[in-house]
């Protein structure tokens, strides 16, 4: 028995071979010429050659990496595109995208192929045979030339894609299916294709049919390694684009659904259905995902996050409907969406707390459930609470970090507490960046400033306290004796500033031994 027998794995391969041309023309005016050829050229050795051309352009005889000036002289009326790779590579993943909605396991095979994992969900679909025919027939509809083929690895079903496009291979079916295959099928490249024909291999029977140690001493053990997998003889797993949710729940629709109400009615119902889920296994959502599939193959995910993990579907309500009301961009059904998706991608343990008795509890509940709604409706790391940090450096004395994650530790935080009738020692706010002032004159070696101009604006200084001497840590010196000297000045209106000197007096000689003037800077203002 072979070892996709054992599996049982389900690879659907895609295939579309005229994805760069194909993308350009789905935007051309319809009222074009029919029948018109259209390449695509890419530059390649300092040459212009076919990148991807349509039906028309291979009817005359053009093919991929033809030079641009035999083409030319084969059809001078030859209609040439440059190729963007970005965006091909885009409108790829915009058809993955559109993939989910079969199986939440699909993964590229570039530059223009797909992987989709369907083991055990084909049934949903009436089977292999017809979600592969839905799939090419609603990519064609697309303007998309597709092939597909489906087996039990992805190498097999990727060969077939190249050569028997809609071949559905049984399990345990893969060397019988690609058994009469050219080897160039396999996709190994030009120089092991070339050194197989000169073998006189010229099929992948004819490969298998030597021992799999001349083949690994002639050709690598890369290639071995691809002619069994191809044979059905193991498989490297794909690598899906996006992790597999902990918990999926979906509704799909004959009749596709377009007003808001109908779509805040799917979310709420899939909400009770995802949470029923959960707690079978007393778990709680922290990071939540809506999907919005639209017939026209447009997907629309929304996401939303949360401080503890949720257990209430009305929770879950609440926070996608800020989260559509506050969206930039309004979720656009255009002729509707045929499925809606809700999944939780990352989920927790909740854990029992004895609630009745204590008030704190409640009112973190409350607090954590607001924050979690300011987040959805703008943004998780625009809301933040604020940490000391155990150093002396006022710029790094206090993390912004966000409220989502570090509530709990928040609540917890003693800052230090201040004299009732002592003015503060810092200010309440600091600049991003100490701001440098001018100073013509000041006390030395460790005197105040007696005026300063700062923001075109001149302040004489009518009162100090300080100086309050810090030393930068020697980690973040780069060699260099840093040291602030800060004064708390008062100017003649009453504003009231907080300044330092950067350096020393008799730390501040050049290299000649010449003194450098000293450099002043406002860190901050208090109230």
């Amino acid at each position: 028995m072979s070892a996709s027998s054992l599996n049982h794995r389900r690879i659907l391969s895609l295939w579309l071979p005229r994805l760069p041309i194909d993308r350009i023309k789905r935007f051309l005016p319809s009222s074009g010429a029919q029948g018109e050829p259209n390449i695509v050229v890419i530059k390649d050795n300092n040459a212009l050659v076919i990148h991807a051309l349509d039906d028309a352009a291979s009817r005359l005889g053009l093919h991929v990496g033809q030079p641009l000036a035999n083409a030319r002289a084969m059809c001078p009326g030859l209609k040439v595109f440059d190729a963007d790779v970005v965006a091909d590579a885009k409108t790829l993943s915009d058809i993955a995208d559109w993939c989910d909605r079969f199986t939440p396991l699909v993964a590229l095979d570039p530059p223009h192929g797909l992987f989709l994992d369907i083991t055990g969900c084909a049934h949903l679909f009436g089977g292999e045979a017809a979600l592969l025919q839905t799939l090419v027939r609603a990519l064609a509809r697309q303007g998309f030339a597709v092939s597909a083929a489906i087996a039990g690895t992805s190498v097999c079903a990727r060969t077939l894609t190249r050569q028997a496009s809609g071949t559905i291979v049984a399990d345990g079916g893969e060397a019988e299916a690609i058994n009469r295959l050219p080897v160039s099928a396999l996709g190994a490249g030009e120089a092991i294709t070339t050194g197989l024909r000169r073998a006189g291999l010229k099929t992948i029977g004819d490969v298998a049919s030597r021992a799999p140690h001349e083949i690994t001493a002639r050709f690598g053990a890369r290639f071995s390694t691809l002619l069994a997998h191809a044979l059905g003889q193991g498989d490297a797993p794909i690598s899906p684009r996006k992790p597999l949710p902990d918990y999926i729940v979906e509704k799909r629709f004959a009749e596709p659904i377009a007003t808001d109400t109908m779509i805040a009615m799917t979310l709420s119902r899939l909400a009770d259905t995802l949470v029923t889920s959960m707690e079978k296994q007393g778990k709680g959502a922290r990071r939540l995902e809506a999907a919005f599939f639209r017939t026209d193959g447009v997907v629309r995910a929304i996401m939303v996050e949360t401080g503890r993990p949720v257990t209430q579907s009305k929770v879950i309500d609440r926070l996608f409907r800020e989260r559509l009301d506050a969206l930039a961009d309004p979720l656009d059904p255009g002729f509707g969406f045929d499925m809606v998706r809700l999944s939780a991608s990352r989920t927790e343990i909740v854990v029992q707390e004895q609630r009745d008795l204590d008030a704190h509890v409640h009112d973190n509940d409350e607090l954590a459930a607001l924050v979690d709604r300011i987040a959805a409706r703008i943004g998780g790391k625009r809301v933040v609470v604020h940490l000391p940090q155990d150093t002396h450096i006022p710029e790094y004395a206090v993390l912004a970090a966000p409220a989502q994650h570090h509530l709990a530790a928040a609540m917890q935080v003693e800052w230090p507490s201040r004299t009732a009738s002592e003015p503060p020692l810092r200010p309440l706010r600091l600049f991003e960046k100490p701001e440098q002032v001018t100073v013509p004159f000041a006390t030395v070696p460790d005197g105040p400033p007696h005026q300063f101009t700062w923001r075109r604006a001149q302040h004489a200084v009518v009162r100090v306290e300080g100086p309050e001497r810090i030393a930068m840590e020697w980690w973040r010196q780069d060699g260099r004796q840093l040291t602030r000297d800060y004064f708390r000045i008062e100017n003649a209106e009453g504003l009231r500033f907080w300044m330092f000197r950067d350096g020393l007096y008799d730390e501040l000689i050049d290299d000649e031994g010449k003194s450098i003037p000293a450099k002043w800077y406002v860190h901050g203002l208090f109230a």
